[in-house]
């Protein structure tokens, strides 16, 4: 198998994600094809001065097919992709649940790796508007990406970094890890933890201007400062926790966390939560 990578084939190309990778890979120095079924979405791409590619006749093509379509349909698109491919070529996903329940189509004699964004940091000094605006990644804010690529070589490894470097660009750096672990990344730590606390932070600020009258721009005003508080005091230790804040702390936690939340790191509840992420009855082993 040659190390080098030189043509990218993007199937999904005109999603969201297919949209974000493509507008980077466009301005790079690979060769890629552009690959989307939905009339529409065929559309935005072309409005973007990218043309549009037959699958059957580029994936063959390709040293790199990156799936950029919907967890949900991953299992499908790659049965029909998989067989396409060249012998030695990668396939790329984007979210580690598909390949995690072992839904990807199989052949010996290709390479499988995942990629995931982790966006751009909190606590990431930004300088400009762009980079202020820039939330996602992808755009002007530096990001690092979490990615498995468990059977390839080193020099395999280091060329496909470049092709994740370029279409999550910029980034800082590639984090290498197995599947699982990236599965325990994203699900668990980023949406069954951090994403449910966003959103129950929301409704706890709806509920704060319901309950007590206080003005909305109040209430964001003082959840928006002690958002940065908290994060640079838990994660920085900037400054120490009052000692009334841990009382209330530690109330917080009797009344809103159950004891034995932990349990989301068994793998038993890993597998639970992406079976139902990809709505099948159960992962495969």
């Amino acid at each position: 198998m040659s190390n080098q990578m030189k043509t990218i084939t993007v199937i999904g190309a005109g999603g969201k994600m297919g949209m974000r990778i493509s507008a980077n890979l466009q301005q790079s120095d690979y060769q890629v094809f552009y690959c989307e079924n939905s009339p529409q979405a065929q559309t935005q791409i072309s409005a973007q001065g990218r043309e549009i590619s037959d699958a059957g006749s580029v994936v063959p093509l390709s040293d790199v097919v990156i799936l950029a379509v919907p967890d949900i349909v991953l299992g499908k698109v790659s049965e029909a992709v998989v067989p396409q491919m060249k012998s030695g070529a990668v396939l790329l996903t984007l979210d580690p649940a598909a390949a995690y329940a072992n839904l990807i189509a199989q052949r010996d004699d290709i390479e499988y790796a995942v990629a995931h964004p982790c966006h751009p940091s909190v606590f990431l000094q930004r300088y400009t508007k762009e980079e202020h605006e820039d939330a996602f990644g992808g755009v002007a804010a530096i990001q690092h990406i979490a990615a498995a690529y468990e059977s390839g070589s080193d020099e395999q490894k280091a060329e496909l970094s470049k092709v994740i470097s370029v279409m999550y660009g910029p980034v800082d750096q590639v984090h290498w890890v197995t599947v699982t672990q990236l599965a325990y990344l994203e699900p668990t730590l980023v949406e069954t933890v951090a994403c449910m606390v966003g959103a129950f932070m929301k409704e706890a600020l709806d509920e704060t201007v319901k309950h007590s009258g206080v003005p909305e721009e109040a209430a964001k005003a003082m959840l928006y400062g002690h958002i940065q508080i908290a994060l640079a005091v838990a994660f920085r230790a900037t400054n120490p926790f009052s000692d009334a804040c841990m009382i209330a702390m530690e109330y917080g936690r009797e009344k809103i966390v159950k004891p034995d939340w932990k349990q989301i790191f068994d793998q038993k509840e890993l597998d639970i939560v992406i079976a139902r992420m990809l709505k099948i009855d159960a992962i495969r082993r």
